[in-house]
């Protein structure tokens, strides 16, 4: 699942950052797949988090905030060793709310039911007599 994209980033960001970020080879534009990886590696590390809170993956919905925290830390990723403070600083403060979110003091909506849960598999429907009918798959 990936919690950014590169439109993302380059509205957040600018395409100019971006191509001085990934383009190793002086073309002049954003390399896709480097862009990805940085992606894919910010995913890892919040769904690490995400899922220490008890939130079953894939989440139903990417809330702006994770949306928001994936371009800082995909933002970290492609400066490597070379973040300057602002970009270091952004992803201390997305670091710092995944580890509340994993210890449960921030949320980020409901959880959603584990795989292992007993009404997993059900569909619930509700009646004109109000009366709940349960349906197993």
């Amino acid at each position: 699942m990936t919690y950014c994209t590169q439109p993302d980033l380059q509205t957040r960001f600018g395409e100019e950052e971006l191509i001085q970020l990934t383009d190793r080879e002086n073309n002049n534009s954003v390399i896709a797949a480097v862009v990805d990886q940085a992606i894919a590696d910010a995913a890892s590390i919040i769904e690490g988090y995400v899922l220490a809170a008890g939130y079953t993956l894939p989440l139903l919905n990417v809330p702006d905030i994770l949306r928001s925290y994936a371009c800082d830390i995909a933002r970290y990723r492609l400066y490597d060793d070379h973040a300057h403070e602002q970009v270091v600083k952004r992803y201390e403060d997305a670091i710092t709310y995944l580890k509340s979110l994993a210890k449960g003091d921030v949320s980020i909506g409901p959880k959603t039911a584990n795989s292992d849960d007993s009404s997993a598999g059900e569909v619930i429907f509700e009646n004109d007599s109000n009366q709940t009918i349960k349906r197993g798959f």
